[in-house]
């Protein structure tokens, strides 16, 4: 199934004040700064699965990401020394990507911290055995996924899945906490239920109630069900109600954050102390930038042609370190095709990405769009970065037709 990357359909948001009063407002919580230092913002990169490898988290980082979240990590892959002990290990991709020592690529911004390392499985105990080598890669925190709506394997309930069933989703829970070292922090994704049945929202409450009382820091919690996966709108009135009847507990909120303004709407509309920027932040590294600015009182404004060629350039760099100069051509033309709805010229851009599969085809792509002729043209047509609006950003979403082809997967 194809994840659907456009705001479609969405109903109105109630707020109590402007968008750009709360941002000016809110901070990161106090709770979370204390537990993670380093979080200092109250939103973050989600993990992705398919995208949020660490060439994307660098360069999120370089544009204002407080905190990042890697893709889900089978609990079997990581006790067997798959990639999640190799392609995910924080520091290891920032010295490979940078100069080797980590002190030294701290200092030119390739530090891939604080991160939460997500692990996701059907067992407690190898769930546990997983966790315990997450912990000791240097991760600030665990996270559990219990969110994400992949189909079942042999039966074996995973991730969203364990929604519907919660005595095991509990056992889960339990034993990533046991697991885990008391001076790391775990936290666990949530969706508001597996399905709308009175039944399954029962079972969401006995799961999220057992995550604060196993010791869990915090909830990140998706508004949409299981079965929904990323069709519909999500309903931002369950996280309301959520954050009302749990005023002393931290909850982070997810679905439906397309650009920098839903951020600061959904505090602002749902109560929740953080936001979880998933599918908004693909090929969009400057929604957190814009999102600082909105904090400090300024407008929002896009990337230029020179700010979009650098970070092309950067991503494309660090991918190759992590996936090689061989996968790395198609890996990265998903990226690209979202990079392209920030373009003046987004359509011819897109489908000029498409195509590319080497290296050389991705920089004759990047001279042909974001080169000095490029740039004059578009000086010449009268196209300069804006302020970011619900209206330009749903025109260059259109232009671009940024949906995700059939293999592509998002678990944020």
């Amino acid at each position: 199934m194809g994840v659907e990357l456009e705001p479609s359909a969405l109903p109105p948001r109630a707020l109590s004040r402007p968008v750009e009063e709360t941002a000016r407002l809110v901070r990161a919580d106090p709770r979370v700064t204390a537990l993670v230092p380093g979080f200092d913002a109250p939103f973050f990169q989600a993990g992705l699965a398919g995208y949020s490898d660490g060439a994307m988290r660098l360069v999120a980082r370089a544009h204002g990401a407080p905190f990042c979240v890697t893709e889900a990590l089978l609990d079997r892959t990581l006790i067997n020394g798959g990639k999640g002990r190799r392609k995910e290990d924080p520091d290891l991709i920032a010295s490979e990507v940078g100069m080797g020592d980590l002190d030294e690529n701290r200092a030119v911004g390739l530090d891939d911290h604080p991160i939460a390392g997500q692990i996701m499985g059907s067992e407690p105990d190898e769930i546990a055995r997983g966790s315990e080598i997450l912990a000791g890669m240097g991760y600030e925190v665990i996270d559990l996924n219990l969110a994400c709506p992949v189909k079942k394997i042999r039966r074996r309930a995973r991730g969203g899945h364990f929604l519907a069933h919660p005595d095991a989703a509990i056992d889960l829970l339990r034993a990533v906490r046991a697991a885990v070292p008391a001076s790391i922090a775990c936290t666990v994704k949530l969706r508001r239920s597996y399905d709308d049945t009175p039944e399954m929202a029962h079972a969401f409450e006995r799961i999220f109630d057992a995550a604060y009382e196993c010791g869990y820091a915090w909830s990140t919690v998706h508004c949409r069900t299981v079965e929904q996966r990323y069709a519909g709108p999500g309903r931002w009135e369950f996280l309301r109600d959520l954050c009302a009847r749990h005023r002393d507990r931290v909850v982070f909120g997810s679905g439906d954050v397309w650009t920098v303004l839903d951020i600061f709407r959904m505090m602002d509309a749902c109560g929740v102390q953080g936001v979880s920027v998933a599918r908004g932040c693909i090929g969009n590294p400057w929604i957190f930038r814009q999102a600082r600015e909105m904090m400090a009182g300024r407008p929002p404004v896009g990337p230029s042609i020179a700010e979009q060629r650098d970070v092309l350039l950067q991503h494309y760099r660090f991918s190759e370190v992590i996936h090689g100069a061989r996968r790395t051509g198609r890996h990265m033309r998903k990226f690209g095709i979202k990079f392209a709805r920030h373009h003046p010229r987004a359509a011819e851009v897109k489908a000029d990405f498409i195509r590319c599969e080497t290296s050389e085809e991705w920089a004759g792509v990047i001279e042909r769009h974001y080169g000095a002729l490029a740039e004059a043209r578009a000086a010449n047509d009268g196209w300069a970065p804006a302020v970011v609006t619900d209206a330009s950003t749903a025109a260059a979403m259109e232009d671009a037709d940024t949906d995700c082809g059939p293999a592509d997967g998002a678990c944020g």
